[in-house]
């Protein structure tokens, strides 16, 4: 089972890339592909620049790593309320290729924030968009209070009770 994972924050110290590699790596048996949006930067999408190049090959490659996928877990960074600029724009660029951008495989769609909402925002925005871009989303797991609740050292969740509300929907899923 091959599981592509990422955090939807060019943030080299991205707290939602650190929780999509601890959930992702829950699952048994799986072979584990973390990606970074900052190996799939883009020129801002405009159809100016689309005309201008085609598909843009990174756009291309994106798609082609969800599509090696047996599964998604996917946690969003949430910057006023919405996507982060970067995921938005890979998604833009992919959306222009194949409008079913995560190609309905199943997903497990997560969102952290330093805040007490955990990203609540950004994940409702995502819970009813990615349906009609392919997403089957099986499962939404929101940590709130990244730095109180994850253990950096140790890249895990620190709080027992969110911990395991975790392990039990990737158990289930």
């Amino acid at each position: 089972m091959k599981i592509i994972a990422f955090g939807a924050s060019p943030s080299k110290n991205s707290i939602n890339k650190k929780l999509a590699t601890y959930a992702a790596n829950l699952f048994e048996n799986a072979e584990v592909e973390v990606l970074d949006l900052n190996d799939f930067q883009m020129p801002i999408f405009s159809v100016d620049i689309e005309k201008e190049i085609g598909e843009h090959e990174l756009a291309k490659a994106f798609l082609a790593k969800i599509a090696g996928a047996d599964i998604l877990v996917v946690s969003l960074a949430e910057n006023n309320g919405n996507y982060s600029v970067a995921f938005k724009n890979v998604f833009d660029w992919c959306t222009r290729i194949n409008t079913k951008v995560f190609q309905e495989k199943p997903m497990l769609l997560m969102a952290t924030s330093p805040g007490a909402k955990g990203g609540a925002s950004v994940l409702g925005i995502a819970k009813n968009a990615f349906p009609f871009y392919g997403g089957n989303i099986k499962a939404t797991f929101s940590l709130p209070s990244f730095d109180a609740n994850f253990d950096a050292i140790n890249d895990k969740i620190s709080n027992a009770e969110l911990d395991n509300q975790l392990k039990e929907i990737i158990k289930n899923f």
